[in-house]
């Protein structure tokens, strides 16, 4: 049976939530018991978001084998077991260089470059790579970054619009647009949506399925009049209502309204009965939660909701696997606020120097006043410096990154980094094995001696400092495997104060939570019955 193809486009405006759409897609196929793989391409001529600014970008997303990529991939990961690896990502400047480097080898043999047939040929030979990954996928679907009409979309547009023309019976297009609803004049207008399905007709892709965002559900009036000028059939128009709670209800919400039935009609797909059963409780404890947590986010790039969404939805399935409601309040590293009133807190990665110190007051508080605390990356440097300065009493112990001239280098950068010049891509990058000390509070989180997780990091813990903090009470739980690098710190005498090198966010969905973030909030919810921690100072000077 041949591989069937879904690509996924938007109109309109950005930020439409393609990426969540074409993972809820996905979810609901796996359902069927339909294997997929999933594709996302990026019009940017960055060779991947490694060195892209988290205001501009959002997080960069890890995968096992070292790619840094955009920040679906995390919502591929989080809805479907699609296997992602850096045949999931690819850019325009991925696309362009690999176009030029066999130019400059002579593969062309003289003949002159071109955007079509070169450019939309290596576009093409990245879609068949993903459908040729073991285990074969069934169905593959591509989302194509940014909207239609932008330039920088146009060469992957020509090269679906080509692949369908090569693949006729094995592909769709479900075009994703916006219909606004204008408050003054009381209507929902179609006009943009018309406007967005007739550029990608001018392209030469005829969108099968419309899947309309909206503020509210359309009529049957106007759906009829978006598929009558869409020149799209009217069960092929759905609406995408914004959803009341939470993101996890959008495979359900397009289930209802038949999407994957008439996804498996134009495809011809043979599955089984969908099953949601697990999707649905877990909706339910997210819909009727028994309590409540309060997390503290402390971070340089709280402003932009993107810059730490891996780490947010893992604490969401955290709660839900509590069965309790979170509110996670975030807190800027370098700002003067009042960060009281949480039952826990969690520093997560970053680079750089501006924060530290708003960073390190919140470690220090939630040390000396038995607060549980979770650092991931950059937040277990910082607790491990913090406990440098105020329990060893090395005052002016810092991390390199910072303060290249610090006398106690708590934190350094690793040999191999040293001579590197060029920033992208040169991390210490995807999943390394960690081996676990038995009886401490990592190994009775994980219950297994050897675990994998996916690493972004240039720094380490210096081991020159190891004895001297053990001597005062950190216990170093965990430690590259057949290697001495710190993987993990935690202080045993504290009722849950950790931190890790690498990146657990990267690696939790809302049905299987990381077993990190789950014993993080289900101890803020032991600790927090009866339990008064003490107010932290109205504000932190940094």
């Amino acid at each position: 049976m041949s591989t069937k193809y879904i690509f996924v486009t938007g109109g309109v405006v950005s930020s439409l939530g393609k990426g969540l759409t074409a993972a809820s897609i996905g979810q609901l196929l796996e359902s069927r018991g339909i294997p997929i793989a999933m594709l996302k391409f990026d019009p940017y001529l960055n060779i991947d978001p490694g060195t892209m600014n988290p205001f501009q970008h959002g997080e960069v997303y890890v995968t096992d084998d070292g790619a840094e990529t955009d920040l679906d991939l995390g919502h591929y990961y989080r809805y479907t077991h699609s296997p992602l690896s850096r045949l999931s990502n690819a850019t325009t400047g991925q696309i362009y260089d690999a176009v030029i480097k066999r130019e400059r080898r002579g593969d062309y043999l003289g003949k002159t470059v071109q955007v079509i047939p070169h450019v939309t040929d290596e576009i093409k030979a990245r879609i068949l790579a993903c459908a040729q990954q073991e285990p074969t996928p069934q169905v593959v679907l591509v989302e194509i970054g940014g909207t239609v009409g932008d330039i920088e979309s146009l060469p992957f547009l020509e090269a679906i619009r080509q692949f369908r023309y090569e693949h006729s019976k094995d592909c769709i297009n479900i075009h994703l647009t916006f219909v606004p609803y204008l408050k003054a004049a009381g209507e929902l207008k179609t006009k943009p949506t018309q406007y967005s399905a007739q550029v990608l007709r001018s392209i030469g892709i005829i969108p099968d399925i419309l899947l309309c965002r909206c503020e509210q559900a359309l009529s049957e009036e106007i759906k009829d009049k978006i598929s009558l000028f869409c020149n799209v059939p009217r069960e092929g128009v759905f609406d995408e209502q914004d959803v009341a709670c939470s993101i996890y209800e959008v495979p359900m919400q397009l289930h209802r309204q038949g999407l994957d039935d008439m996804v498996c009609k134009l495809l011809h797909l043979q599955g089984k009965e969908p099953d949601l059963s697990h999707w649905e409780k877990m909706l339910k404890n997210i819909l009727h939660p028994q309590g409540k947590v309060v997390i503290g986010v402390v971070g340089k790039y709280m402003d932009h909701q993107d810059a730490y969404k891996s780490v947010l939805e893992a604490l969401h399935h955290g709660a839900i696997a509590a069965g309790v409601s979170i509110e996670i309040r975030r807190f800027e590293s370098d700002r003067n606020a009042d960060m009281s009133g949480c039952d826990g807190y969690l520093v997560p990665g970053g680079f750089g120097g501006r924060g530290w110190e708003g960073k390190l007051a919140i470690a220090k508080h939630c040390r000396t006043h038995n607060i549980p605390y979770l650092g991931l990356c950059l937040g277990m440097q910082v607790m491990i410096v913090e406990f440098a300065r105020n329990v060893l009493g090395l005052e002016l112990a810092h991390s390199t990154e910072v303060d290249l001239n610090t006398p106690d280098p708590i934190i350094s950068m690793l040999s191999e980094q040293k001579n590197i010049q060029n920033l992208g891509g040169t991390m210490r990058l995807g999943a390394y094995p960690c081996e676990l000390k038995p009886g401490t509070l990592a190994a009775e989180v994980y219950g297994k001696r050897l675990i994998s997780e996916r690493h972004r990091h240039r720094y380490e813990f210096n081991n020159s400092y190891k004895k001297a903090m053990e001597d005062k009470g950190m216990v170093f739980s965990g430690t590259l495997e057949h290697g001495n690098l710190c993987e993990i710190a935690e202080i045993p005498s504290h009722p849950w104060m950790l931190g890790v090198q690498f990146h657990p966010e990267f690696k939790s969905r809302p049905f299987d939570p990381h077993p990190l973030f789950r014993d993080f909030i289900q101890t803020c919810l032991n600790l927090k019955k009866g339990k008064s921690w003490g107010a932290l100072p109205q504000s932190i000077t940094v």
